[in-house]
């Protein structure tokens, strides 16, 4: 994240805080399954974020249709990402295109899974 200062008069300054993509990731991977502690960014389950002038979009999906804890991680991961510092809007865009599978997980999310006993 950094600073970009805005002129606003000849006496006045105000800095507007620019956010990255690395930061908001980071901020992702801090959301958890309810179930295991895997987060959603080493299940795989995001699969674009962009940014524009701090209003954030993020595409994620989930691991099925009826996924008991979709409104709660949805919820997470609003919170999580308006909680940034430079964040002015968050849009989440739930999408089943491609659907998820395994191959999504990361190395990290196998291994995790595989040490509660999940095949994958």
């Amino acid at each position: 994240m950094r600073d970009r200062p805005l002129r606003v008069t000849g006496q006045f300054y105000v800095f507007l805080l620019m956010i990255d993509l690395q930061t908001i990731w980071s901020a992702l991977a801090e959301v958890t399954d309810p179930e295991m502690p895997i987060s959603i960014v080493d299940m795989g389950l995001i699969y674009d974020v962009r940014c524009d002038s701090g209003h954030i979009e993020i595409d994620m999906t989930f691991t099925a249709i009826a996924c008991p804890a979709m409104d709660m991680l949805l919820a997470d991961v609003r919170e999580k990402v308006n909680a940034l510092p430079g964040v002015a809007a968050v849009k989440l865009n739930v999408v089943w295109n491609p659907p998820w599978n395994k191959g999504r997980l990361t190395e990290q999310g196998r291994d995790i899974l595989q040490s509660f006993g999940v095949a994958v």
